[in-house]
């Protein structure tokens, strides 16, 4: 009987090796790997046109923030953002979820193994009550499927992917924080722009005005010289409130993008001293799938709905799953030790076919290629977006370079006009509304200089996060 038992055993074994080998070469082929690439443009639209070898430090994208900024408080504030920031933070925690979820999978390929005491008291009645012996058992179970269509794997696919997509979310968020930053910080030193030009015009306002009044007294002038010019001070004065309130609200702004209370913003460089860095080359379109993490962020959820309808499919296969157990078996606990009577063994193997599962399966399928198909699509949409944003980034910087040449230039015309209208006005040849004219004109051009310096500055910091720059360690 012992003999018959072992070859038993042999030939079960040997039959259900056959059936993995049988069930590996006829399923080789089933599998679906499809790669889908983007096709991007030769150039960015409105960009110069790129030499045949171009350095990777020349490259905006893959420059350090702090390599790309120079201004040593603005890069202390990124720092800080950096660190502190709590939307990146939860990021990072997306990240460590995801971890997890991977490791999980990747232990899908080995055994399970569980440990169990059991207390069988069985009672049976035959024209009354009889009790069966107890039966004590303490035995170790292991369970393993044999991923023979790759489902497992294609679970371990999709969670490294989704994995890897959470990376991804991490640097998009530290880009976009970093843009965001620097447009604050810029728009701070816009306002002290703002504020201090506005402070010099209100002194001027003042000088005007008591230059009227002198007038008013010798009879040059009516008192509606006095009143007009009093209305132009005022009007100056009066928008310095609402400066130092935009002032307020921009550290209030800062301070939370850095993870901390309400504070000031340490700043000492002035908005016109700023270097605008917009002399470096913004690569081809095709360096997307490297820089943008939104754009590679896309392209993991393809491969990862793709790994989805793998397994998917392999659910219409049969689960091949061995069982073994062993043990000790006794009608006492205290004889568990007397081996190897007390010992017990069982080796199984099933196979699992799922025949009819009410058309859940083919949904399954179907929907998984659905979501695949839509991942794909959004893949394409964000290499679409992210070449449109690079291209409106190149043009808005272009055009702003131009505007900031006339600007300056309008504010040195009117800040001559300004000198020579007052001195026409002591000379008589000017009247008092020619002045008043003049000078609003001339504070009106240099907030505007000022507005202009900031966009130009802004403009460059979103070229640098649209071309994905911002997420690389800092030097």
């Amino acid at each position: 009987m012992e003999v018959m038992k072992k070859k038993r055993d042999i030939f079960l074994l040997a039959g259900m090796l056959f059936l993995v080998v049988f069930s590996v070469a006829g399923c080789s082929g089933s599998r679906e790997s499809v790669r889908r690439e983007g096709v991007f443009p030769a150039s960015y639209r409105g960009a110069l046109p790129v030499g045949p070898a171009v350095a990777a430090d020349t490259v905006i994208a893959r420059l350090p923030y702090n390599s790309f900024f120079a201004d040593p408080d603005l890069k202390a504030l990124i720092d800080t953002a950096v660190v502190n920031n709590i939307d990146l933070q939860i990021a990072l925690k997306n990240i460590d979820y995801a971890q997890q979820t991977l490791h999980s999978a990747k232990l899908g390929i080995l055994p399970s193994l569980t440990l169990g005491v059991q207390d069988i008291h069985n009672k049976s009645s035959d024209n009354g009550a009889r009790k069966t012996p107890q039966e004590y058992i303490a035995s170790a179970s292991a369970s393993w499927e044999v991923d023979i269509w790759g489902k497992i794997r294609s679970r371990s696919q999709s969670a490294l992917a989704s994995y890897l997509k959470t990376q991804e979310a991490a640097k998009a968020v530290r880009t976009r924080l970093v843009a965001d930053v620097a447009a604050g910080y810029y728009n701070l030193l816009m306002l002290d722009e703002q504020l201090a030009v506005t402070r010099k015009n209100l002194a001027f306002a003042d000088t005007t005005l008591k230059m009227i009044q002198l007038q008013y007294t010798a009879g040059q002038v009516t008192y509606l010289a006095i009143r007009q010019q009093e209305a132009s001070r005022q009007s100056i004065a009066g928008s310095i409130p609402l400066i130092e309130q935009n002032i307020t609200l921009q550290e209030n702004a800062l301070s939370t993008l850095c993870g901390r209370m309400p504070g000031p913003i340490r700043r000492n460089q002035f908005l016109f001293k700023e270097k605008v860095t917009d002399d470096l080359s913004v690569g081809i379109p095709a360096s997307m799938l490297q820089n943008r993490p939104d754009v590679r962020a896309a392209e993991l959820a393809v491969r990862g709905a793709n790994a989805d309808v793998d397994e998917a499919k392999a659910m219409f296969y049969p689960s091949i799953i061995v069982t073994a157990q062993g043990g000790v078996s006794a009608l006492r606990s205290s004889e568990w030790f007397n081996v190897p009577g007390s010992l017990f063994s069982v080796l199984q193997g099933s196979l699992l076919q799922p025949l009819f599962q009410r058309g859940q399966l083919k949904a399954n399928v179907e929907q998984s290629k659905i979501k695949r198909d839509q991942t794909e699509l959004a893949f394409k949409l964000s290499m679409v977006k992210a070449v449109e944003e690079v291209s409106d980034a190149l043009v808005r910087l272009e055009k702003i370079k131009e505007q900031e040449v006339i600007a300056q230039e309008r504010v040195v015309t009117l800040q001559k006009a300004v000198i020579n209208a007052g001195m026409l006005f002591n000379s008589g040849m000017a009247n008092y509304l020619e002045v008043i004219v003049v000078q609003a004109n001339a504070l009106g051009a240099e907030l505007a200089l000022a507005d202009i310096r900031r966009q130009h500055l802004t403009a460059m910091a979103e070229l640098y996060r649209s071309l994905g720059g911002g997420w690389r360690q800092a030097l």
